[in-house]
């Protein structure tokens, strides 16, 4: 039908008759001619309609409407090319024009940048997605699947899907429940991850594997969760950890250059867990700053500030001045989402701050040289334990580099030695800290609280783009894991006795990684929300708004299926 896209003409191409079909992007009006803009996904060509006749039909043309053109390209004069457009020095002499398709109005206007709500755009979401910036995204994200495909297939990884029903565990995220209606009370559950299947392919044999796997969470939302989200999941035999990371910093170099044309530094910069909280106060820190987190218990014990004797840990750090307003601002937020308190000292011509009274000129001076203070300085101070003041100040850091320009573009790095239990003040007894298959580095289980595992997370930009282990290959040792974890022989026989039964016939030793394809693409892209970069994705509450899901179903339905529906208490 057609000859040419709309992104697809060029100089070389005047004199030839083509044909173009496309969205009406703009139609103006000259009199004796008019100029349509039409637009499809590679681009726009302007076309001109000289004629009466064609004139007479453009006029009962609107936006949005999909039209076919016949006609002859030709360059346009020097003074008159769009410089902006990859067809700008040409344009499409129309000979004929039809209407393929009319178009109602569209409910907010189809451009960039976007100025409709967030809702409306949802609710439209197939004309949300003609905008140029959105259709880039698309082609983005298939540019990305392509470059992971090439590159592992290359490595002899296998293409393997694992099933989306599966069994219901207490495990993890809550689930989504899918009702059988051939057993009656019994249900599915979408698979939070392939993390079982596979550990299972390493034990058949598969020796690599890889899939862009579907994975189904129903948890609190925020900009870098959905419930339904892509991973870039894969598992290799007989590997370490040095082997799954220099695969993947390929990998995702790999990514950036083919995307962005980015040549990425590799390998990737390597902190453990411990040395992640100290110097920044997160485990997947933003290491485009030169902002680090210092220990400063010993200086500040020395002062006369009460809260500072008596604490364990004393955390501090160093920041350009902060106004009164700027810190108030930071320790309210310390105290409402960190139950912290903030204290500061302010380094100008004089000492002040809350604190400041009890550091003696000594005691600061002290504290200015530990500090490496040169001009004017705030040190804003966390006292507590290690954890919660490091946590704290680490958010109070991101909170400070918001908007500020960094040193680099693109930081990425891994954190490793990850702990693998923490204690549950609730239920008084040992929880894991991620999932329970991770190989710990010891078999020292006497104090859990210092084991840790064979565990690396991607880190970019402060986003953790994966989460990866060596796996555990042992049932005793994977058995002994969940009963630290706090799972009963009967539950672990229950929700993973064919996982176990399977790691008594010979499983090799294995490990692998799962990476958030939409967070990748969500920074590749420049975007600060994975809603931006999923073609359907649903809102912040997990609602569909074109689809108007999640929604009631028939009584017939639910009868069918042996369900029955109580009102929320």
């Amino acid at each position: 039908m057609r000859t040419h896209t709309c992104g697809e003409l060029r100089e070389k191409n005047s004199g030839e008759n083509v044909t173009l079909q496309g969205w009406i992007d703009a139609i103006r009006d000259h009199g004796k001619m008019v100029f349509i803009s039409l637009r499809d996904r590679y681009g726009v060509t302007q076309v001109v309609l000289a004629n009466t006749e064609l004139i007479e039909k453009a006029s009962e043309f609107g936006g949005e409407y999909v039209v076919q053109v016949e006609g002859m390209v030709r360059e346009r004069p020097s003074g008159m090319r769009n410089l902006s457009l990859d067809t700008g020095g040409i344009e499409v002499v129309a000979s004929q024009m039809k209407l393929l398709s009319p178009s109602d109005v569209p409910p907010f206007v189809i451009k960039d940048p976007i100025t409709a709500k967030d809702e409306l755009r949802m609710k439209y979401r197939y004309l949300d997605l003609r905008r140029p910036s959105m259709q880039k995204k698309l082609l983005m994200r298939s540019q990305l699947i392509n470059t992971v495909r090439t590159y592992l297939s290359e490595r002899n990884f296998l293409e393997i899907e694992t099933p989306y029903l599966t069994l219901t565990t207490t495990e993890g995220a809550r689930n989504f429940v899918v009702p059988s209606r051939n057993f009656n009370g019994k249900f599915y559950s979408l698979a939070q991850s392939p993390q079982i299947y596979k550990q299972l392919l390493m034990i058949a044999g598969v020796d690599r594997y890889f899939q862009f796997a579907r994975c189904f969470r129903d948890e609190d939302q925020r900009a870098d969760r959905q419930p339904e989200h892509t991973q870039i999941d894969l598992e290799a035999s007989f590997v370490d950890e040095d082997d799954i990371m220099n695969l993947v910093e390929g990998m995702i170099s790999a990514v950036f250059e083919n995307i962005l044309g980015i040549k990425i530094r590799a390998p990737f910069e390597r902190l453990t867990y411990r040395n992640a909280m100290e110097k920044y106060g997160s485990d997947k820190p933003d290491a485009r700053f030169d902002v680090y987190i210092s220990d400063v218990t010993d200086i500040a014990k020395k002062s006369e500030f009460r809260i500072f004797k008596e604490a364990k840990f004393i955390k501090a750090i160093t920041v350009p001045p902060l106004t009164r307003k700027n810190i108030d601002e930071l320790s309210e937020f310390a105290l409402k989402y960190y139950n912290s308190k903030i204290s500061y000292l302010s380094f100008r011509e004089t000492l002040s701050g809350n604190v400041a009274k009890f550091f003696s000129p000594e005691l600061s001076g002290e504290l200015k040289s530990a500090l490496s203070i040169s001009g004017e300085k705030t040190v804003l101070f966390c006292a507590g334990d290690w954890k919660r003041s490091l946590e704290t100040l680490g958010a109070v850091r991101n909170k400070i580099l918001v908007g500020e320009t960094p040193k680099e573009q693109y930081k990425l790095l891994w954190v490793t030695d990850f702990p693998l239990f923490e204690w549950d003040g609730e239920t008084g007894g040992w929880m894991p800290c991620h999932h329970i298959f991770t190989m710990p580095k010891t078999d020292d289980f006497v104090d859990p609280s210092k084991v840790t595992g064979k565990q690396y997370d991607l880190v970019l930009n402060g986003t953790e783009l994966g989460s990866g282990s060596i796996r555990i290959h042992d049932r005793v040792l994977q058995e002994k894991m969940m009963e630290i974890g706090g799972m009963s022989k009967e539950k672990r026989d229950r929700e993973f006795g064919f996982f176990l039964s399977a790691l008594t016939y010979g499983a090799p030793p294995h490990g692998g990684i799962a990476i958030g394809l939409d967070r990748l693409l969500m920074i590749l892209s420049g975007e600060n929300s994975i809603q931006e970069v999923i073609p359907f994705p649903k809102t912040l509450t997990g609602t569909g708004l074109m689809e108007n899901v999640p929604s009631e179903i028939e009584d017939e339905k639910l009868k069918e299926l042996g369900i029955s529906i109580t009102q929320n208490r």
